[in-house]
């Protein structure tokens, strides 16, 4: 019954997630949670929205779990960012600060600045991989932007002062 929706929940899941492994994991949680409550499943009306419900709600657990945001904070910057040429290492600090920066925000401003300005997807669509509102998007994207952009500056007069 959910198997043909099994590419737009992965979709879903990567897009939240930005990581095909851990996408892939999620689907797999919820393929099991599905065949445990296969008795109780005849009565969804709408199967779809079910299992997208239940795909972006097991994102969601996984981006607040502790362990996955110590380890989204040390994932190397290349696999979220296009990196400057190796012989710029200035570019290349520059980009992995602004990583760390990132993977400090709160989880919303995280997961809405990594599908914006990272992945490139429109407000619509990330309000419907979210659930947010269109406001909430655009105050949560401006919110995070504002936070990276003072705590990159601080960080970078810090270390003009002390060389």
């Amino acid at each position: 019954m959910f198997l043909p929706y099994h590419r737009k929940l992965y979709g879903v899941a990567f897009r939240l997630l930005g990581n095909e492994d851990d996408a892939c994991d999620v689907l797999q949680d919820a393929y099991l949670k599905l065949w445990d409550k296969r008795d109780t499943l005849g009565i969804i009306d709408n199967p779809e929205a079910f299992c997208t419900t239940l795909v972006r709600n097991l994102c969601m657990d996984l981006l607040r779990s502790p362990r996955y945001v110590r380890e989204r904070q040390q994932v190397e910057l290349t696999d979220a960012l296009p990196v400057a040429a190796p012989d710029n290492i200035a570019a290349r600090d520059d980009a992995q600060v602004i990583q760390t920066l990132i993977a400090r925000l709160p989880l919303q401003q995280q997961q809405v600045i990594r599908l914006r300005d990272l992945q490139g997807y429109s407000y619509p669509e990330i309000e419907q991989l979210t659930g947010l509102s269109a406001v909430n998007v655009r105050v949560l994207l401006s919110r995070a932007r504002k936070k990276i952009r003072e705590d990159y500056l601080k960080q970078r007069d810090y270390e003009k002062r002390r060389d």
